[in-house]
Formats: structure tokens, C-alpha cells, sequence
């Protein structure tokens, strides 16, 4: 029997459609057999003069739906049917994968990280930026303090008191080149004899590479409702913890007080550090920002990290960390000699422009924009996809997470709507086990579009989504 189907490049439907089209409905009527090998992948891209990637994409489709079988260095067979033709269900609801091809280009992207450029305060920025090179210009070609700039290091200390509640000085504060920097230093500081470092199952996939990298075994602790489970946490027998308690990661639930003092009981109790990333906490929409962990400890067993990425803009590259007194003497004393990774001319322009007293009226400006178009995520989400979806992790932040009500996993899901020129993010990546809930999970950002952008690319979202509900 000759298997060579003919495809029209002219169509408007893809050239991997219509093969797995040609396919489903050949097996389904019987006249592809059970049992039958398929032509070779190389074979028939030669027969049509198509790409290789076009005839993997279709037999991809039959495997997953299982038409077909692939025999390892065999090839591919159709699997056995009923002897009864499928041509009764030729008109069947299924649909397959779309995948997007090289030409598909992005017009809407929910990137967690995008902030609003249209709002950035780029004439205050360039004046203190000006500022910074009129001050002392040949100074500033130099190494700075390696701990950051003690100017900045007092503005951030008194930025962290009054608005997060955080019990610091400037002496504490280490600044670094983005929190995966910061991370590094915190391993070095706590030493490979404590090699289990736990974190939130889900978490923050990038410092968990930075753990893993450097020879720490990363034990994932399973959430609860209101955060991590403080139980489970007890019996991993890790005495370093890494969570994001203000705004869950990727989840995004908040951790109640309570949980929280029993998390600090559990670091008195056992010797432990906890690491507490507040990567968000300046954007709360409903109610005054959740204080901070550390805030709480009078123990000195919390560091607290935080970011400028989102609350400023990516590019700064400017986290810090403030360590407690048994980790500070420590840096002190052992790391002389490392320099500062964070530019220094971004640090004297960031001092200028928070004493100017631009760092909190831009939080105040950028909180009333963020709720807006975060409300208006959420207002779209609901009448747009309805039922198809549930939304977590809302009313703070840059991101939520909405549970689809599909049998898609999240990354097939992620892989339709770029066809459509949406690009969204699957959850995949933050687990260290596979997600044992079925339903799959996917975030949106919402800092970096319009208002306009976030309702048409819902839109758009639920159209491409709409065969796969369930």
C-alpha cells in the first residue's frame, strides 16, 4: 500500500493539519490497518518536499492521541482498532495541538517581569543621573564600598524600616547584581555542612538552580492555603529555608501572621535560617502591604532580600540583602576581598534619586497604575473566560495564576496560544516533582501591557483556548 498522502500548500490550514487530518481519518476508516508501518519521517518529507519538523509535528499528534506507536529503532505503527470504521465520528470535537510556527509572531506577552515603560520617570531618572557625574565624577571610576555605596545602603535601610517594617541599619545591607547574585553569597556564608537547603513546592525555579549548581541538595516543602507547610518543614530536616511569604511564588497566597511565628519558632527551635525573598511586597492592592518576616524575628534568624526589578526596572541589576548579625560577621570577616558586582554609577544615581524623594512617589504612582490594570485583568478574565478558568494568587504583585479547566497540560496550553500571538507561562519549571494537581497552571503578568492589551489579549487567549476546554 502506498501511504503518501497529498497536501495543498495553498491551504490556509497548516501543512501538519492536514498530514495528521489525513492520517486520523486513513486509520479511522480502516484503510490504514492496524499494525501498518508509517513511512520513515525522513522518507516521507523527501516523498513531499516538506520539512522534517512538519511530519514530526503530525505524528507527534497521532502518538499522543494514540493512532499510533512508535517501535524504537522501528519506526512508526498504527495501534490495533476495532474492526468497526471510525467514519461515524469523522465530525468528533477533537482538535489538535497547534503549534506555533516561525513565523508567529508575539502581540500580546504576560511576562511577569515586564514593568510599564510608558510610566517610567525617565526625565527624574536622567536628572539624577546627571547629578551623579557632577558630583565626583573621577571618584566614580573607581571600586566603591564593597557591601554597596553607604549612602544607598542608609536610603534602602530607611526605606525598609518605614514601609516594610524590616529592623535594619545600613551596616547590615550587602547590595548584588540581582538576587541569583545574592543567592550565590548566602551559600558561601552558610557553608556546604548544612547541605539541605528546603524551599516552597512550587518555588522560585532561579535560585533553586543556584542551590543545586553549588551542591546543595534542594528539599520542596508543599504548600498549603495560606502558604508553606511548617509541619513537613519539621520533618525534612533542613535547618535553611528559602520562601517568598508576602507574595507566594508563583502561587501567590499571603502567609498569615500565625504561620509566620510559627516558621520563626521552627528557626529558634532547630538553629535555622530562613531566607525571605520579598521580590514584590511594595505593590499590595487591597489593604496596607503584608510586614515584613524579619520584621518579626528578634532572633536573628531571617535575611531579608529584596529587589528593585520590578518596584524600578530590570535593568538596574540591584538587589540587597539584609543579613543578620551571626551571617554579618561572617561576610565581615571572611569575603575582603570581593568586590561590588553592582555598577556604582547606578548606585549613586539611585541614592540621588530616592533622597529627592522620587523613589516613593513613583511607588505611589506605579501602585495606582499596577491595581488598575490588575483589576481589570481579573474583571476580563472573568467575563471573558467565565467558568473555563479560576484565578489565585490575586491582589498583589505583578502576576496571577489562573487554573484551566482543560486536559491540556500547561505547556501544550502555553504552545496554543502562541499560535495565536499570545505568549503565556506555564508553571512547569517551578516544580522539583511533577505537579500532582491535574489542573493545569499558568501565569500572567500584567506590568509591562496597556490596559487595551491586557483585554484583547484575554480575548484572543480564550479564543485560542476554546477547543480545549473541558
Amino acid at each position: 500500500m502506498n501511504i503518501i498522502p497529498k497536501l495543498d500548500k495553498h491551504l490556509k490550514e497548516p501543512l501538519y493539519i492536514q498530514l495528521y487530518q489525513y492520517f486520523k481519518e486513513e486509520i479511522r476508516s480502516g484503510r490504514i490497518p492496524s499494525f501498518k508501518r508509517l513511512p520513515s519521517i525522513r522518507q516521507l518529507a523527501g516523498d513531499l518536499h516538506i520539512s522534517k519538523t512538519t511530519i514530526q509535528w503530525a505524528y507527534q499528534q497521532l502518538l499522543a492521541e494514540g493512532y499510533i506507536e512508535s517501535k524504537e529503532r522501528s519506526g512508526f505503527y498504527v495501534v490495533e482498532m476495532e474492526s468497526q470504521p471510525f467514519s461515524h465520528i469523522f465530525g468528533s470535537s477533537e482538535q489538535p495541538i497547534p503549534f506555533p510556527s516561525e513565523e508567529t509572531e508575539i502581540v500580546y506577552d504576560f511576562y511577569m517581569s515586564h514593568i510599564d515603560v510608558d510610566h517610567f520617570p525617565f526625565q527624574k531618572w536622567k536628572t539624577s543621573l546627571n547629578q551623579t557625574m557632577l558630583s565626583d565624577p573621577k571618584e566614580l571610576l573607581f571600586y566603591g564600598d564593597r557591601q554597596g555605596e553607604l549612602e544607598l545602603r542608609i536610603a534602602i535601610s530607611s526605606y525598609l524600616r518605614q514601609s516594610r517594617a524590616v529592623n535594619c541599619f545600613a551596616d547590615q545591607l550587602v547590595l548584588g547584581a540581582g538576587t541569583q547574585t545574592l543567592a550565590r553569597l548566602l551559600c558561601h556564608l552558610i557553608g556546604h555542612e548544612e547541605q539541605k537547603i528546603a524551599m516552597e513546592e512550587p518555588g522560585y525555579e532561579g535560585v533553586r538552580h543556584v542551590f543545586q549548581l553549588l551542591g546543595f541538595q534542594v528539599i520542596p516543602i508543599p504548600l498549603e492555603e495560606d502558604g508553606l507547610n511548617v509541619n513537613e518543614l519539621h520533618k525534612s530536616g533542613a535547618k535553611v529555608v528559602y520562601i517568598t511569604p508576602s507574595h507566594q511564588f508563583p502561587l501567590g497566597m499571603v502567609m498569615p501572621v500565625a504561620k509566620r511565628m510559627k516558621l520563626l519558632k521552627w528557626a529558634e527551635e532547630n538553629g535555622g535560617l530562613i531566607i525571605e525573598d520579598d521580590y514584590d511586597g511594595e505593590f499590595r492592592y487591597h489593604g496596607k502591604p503584608i510586614p515584613s518576616l524579619q520584621g518579626l524575628d528578634v532572633n536573628g534568624n531571617v535575611v531579608y532580600v529584596g529587589t528593585f526589578s520590578k518596584s524600578l526596572m530590570p535593568a538596574v541589576r540591584m538587589s540587597y540583602a539584609v543579613l543578620p548579625e551571626r551571617l554579618l560577621a561572617l561576610y565581615q570577616h571572611s569575603y575582603q576581598g570581593y568586590d561590588q558586582t553592582v555598577s556604582r554609577l547606578h548606585q549613586k544615581t539611585l541614592q540621588l534619586f530616592m533622597e529627592s524623594g522620587e523613589w516613593e512617589r513613583h511607588l505611589r504612582r506605579m501602585k495606582k497604575i499596577y491595581q488598575k490594570k490588575h483589576d481589570i485583568l481579573l474583571q476580563t478574565v472573568h467575563h471573558v473566560m467565565n467558568d473555563s478558568v479560576q484565578v489565585t494568587g490575586q491582589n498583589a504583585g505583578l502576576h496571577v495564576v489562573i487554573k484551566v479547566n482543560s486536559d491540556k497540560t500547561a505547556d501544550e496550553l502555553v504552545h496554543i496560544a502562541k499560535t495565536s500571538g499570545v505568549q503565556v507561562y506555564s508553571t512547569t519549571n517551578n516544580w522539583v516533582y511533577k505537579q500532582k494537581e491535574e489542573t493545569p497552571l499558568i501565569l500572567l503578568g500584567f506590568g509591562g501591557l496597556s490596559i487595551e492589551e491586557i483585554q484583547e489579549g484575554i480575548e484572543r487567549l480564550h479564543e485560542a483556548w476554546l477547543p480545549f476546554y473541558r
